[in-house]
Parts: C-alpha cells; structure tokens; sequence
C-alpha cells in the first residue's frame, strides 16, 4: 500500500495497542464481522449515549465521537462501551488531540464511558507525541508489509470480531 495514498487513523492507533494483525486487517479494508455482538453494543451505546452533543465530526483522518464546550474550552470525546480497554482508548484520543493541535485547534479530551458512569480526562503531553510518533511509523511499517503479522493468541482473542478470519 503507497504510503502517500495511506494515513494512519484514530482506529488503527486504537487497534495498535490490542493487536497489530488486526492494525494489518483494518488498514486493508478486511473490517471485522459488523455482526459481532461487541461491535453491535458498541454501535448501540454510541448512538444513544450524549445524544445532545455534537457527534461524529470529521477533520482530515480524524473522526471525533463528540464535542462539547466546557468552561470556554473546546472538549472532543471518545465513547466506550467499557474501560477493558483503556490504554488503547486513550492513545486513540491523544492522537486525534495530538492530530488537532497540528490544525492549529486546541482542545482537551474526555473518554466517556457511559455503561460504567464514568468520564475521564484526557491530555496530551510531550511523553504522548513521542509516543504516538513511534506508533504511527511501526502501523505504516506493519500496513506495508505484504501479509498481516501471525495470529497470536492473546487474552483479546475470544471476544474479539475478528476471531473466525485468525482461527477457523
């Protein structure tokens, strides 16, 4: 895949701190099962969660859950449907934080966890672009590759969508 024609997005940094084979999948249009019970819960929460917010603003490659303006402050949201996964989801919003602030835009960020009742701050620091720059060239270098990484099974692998494409 031509690096110009490809940009690494929210998702794939998401996918990136869980397993990279699914970073290789995602990136080359092999979406996980959409009938996925997790996936559908996800879908669902999504929807029906801070229905008075602005939801799913895009700028560039990034796709934003929510935003909000709170105390004068520009706030972008990411929902959960739990915090099992809360490294990845908060590398997820550094990067759209870290993506925005390369606009020109600043804002700081909140994981919503609607099912828990719970909304944690999220910020970026130095430590976290540093971070994200290392991830973003280790998911070209995995997405360039001719074949994705081998399935390896981790603690994810039973509830995850794409189980029946690493091990059927």
């Amino acid at each position: 895949m031509p690096e110009a024609e490809f940009q690494v997005n929210g998702t794939l940094i998401w996918y990136y701190y869980i397993c990279k084979r699914q970073v290789w999948l995602m990136a080359h249009a092999l979406g996980p099962d959409q009938e996925d019970n997790n996936i559908y819960q996800g879908r669902t929460i999504h929807e029906f969660s801070y229905q008075r917010d602005k939801k799913e603003i895009n700028l560039g490659n990034v796709k934003i859950d929510l935003v909000r303006s709170e105390k004068g402050q520009l706030v972008i949201g990411e929902i959960k449907k739990s915090s099992k996964f809360l490294t990845s989801a908060t590398r997820q919003l550094q990067f759209y934080l870290w993506q925005i602030e390369q606009m020109g835009i600043a804002a700081g960020g909140e994981l919503f966890i609607p099912e828990e009742k719970q909304r944690i701050e999220v910020t970026l620091d130095e430590e976290a672009r540093l971070e994200l720059e290392t991830a973003t060239k280790e998911i070209i270098d995995i997405v360039e590759k001719a074949a994705p990484p081998p399935a390896q099974k981790i603690k994810w692998c039973k509830p995850c969508a794409y189980a029946e494409f690493c091990w059927a």
